[in-house]
């Protein structure tokens, strides 16, 4: 009998082990599948194509984005050019930006993964810039004096609040839009000319500035969604 009751206390002893041992080894597991990304979306402005039909400005953006439960890391890169006529000149610009930040989705049991999110982002840009004026002061055989002024290397920063709508189409195709409050921009490297329209951004002078975009994206999903609560 004593031997009986030893060997089951035993069996007893080894199961509580294991459950004991069992038990946050699932809990980690859990956490590490509700944090670990489920897929990459990648998409592009068609909003920036839309505009760049017209001669006064040119460009692109990509987006990418990528999920850790409710929480989305993104970057955005572009090309932005400009051709504005000014009261007595020409004013041009043409250079490259970069936009990094994160969202949180307030659609949590979703099982599409659809978004309202609300989120910040911080962009960088490097562009350069020329204007071309008419001094009509001065006068020659030809008319008036031609003035040039360029920024051949300028760099600059800002900072956004932006706020949107991602949504499931069918299968992977997704689409949404990002509106934007940019503020705080700032600029250096400039020469003679004072910068004046930063690629990513808008005119530096004004702030708030207000942007948007309406996004097409693909999204590439490398495993199930895992329950959001």
């Amino acid at each position: 009998m004593c031997k009986y009751f030893f060997s089951l206390f035993l069996v007893i002893a080894c199961a509580v082990s294991s459950f004991g041992q069992e038990k946050p080894a699932t809990r980690a597991d859990t956490v590490k599948n509700k944090y670990f990304p489920t897929g990459l979306r990648v998409g592009f402005d068609a909003m920036a194509l839309i505009r760049s039909r017209d001669n006064a400005f040119k460009g692109w953006e990509i987006n990418f984005d990528t999920d850790f439960s409710r929480y989305y890391f993104t970057v955005d890169y572009g090309y932005w050019a400009t051709n504005q006529l000014l009261g007595n000149g020409n004013y041009q610009n043409a250079g490259n930006y970069l936009r990094v930040g994160a969202d949180i989705n307030f659609l949590l049991k979703d099982p599409d993964k659809n978004m309202f999110f609300i989120g910040l982002r911080y962009g960088l840009s490097s562009f350069n810039e020329s204007v071309q004026y008419k001094n009509s002061t001065f006068y020659t055989g030809f008319g008036g004096i031609v003035g040039n002024e360029t920024n051949s290397s300028v760099n600059g920063s800002w900072v956004e609040v932006t706020s949107g709508l991602r949504v499931k189409i069918v299968g992977g195709f997704w689409m949404g839009y990002t509106a934007r409050i940019k503020f705080a921009p700032s600029a250096s490297g400039g020469g003679a000319l004072q910068p004046y329209d930063m690629p990513g951004y808008g005119i530096i002078s004004e702030t708030p500035y207000w942007g948007f975009n309406y996004q097409l994206f693909w999204r590439f999903a490398w495993r199930e969604t895992p329950n959001l609560r």
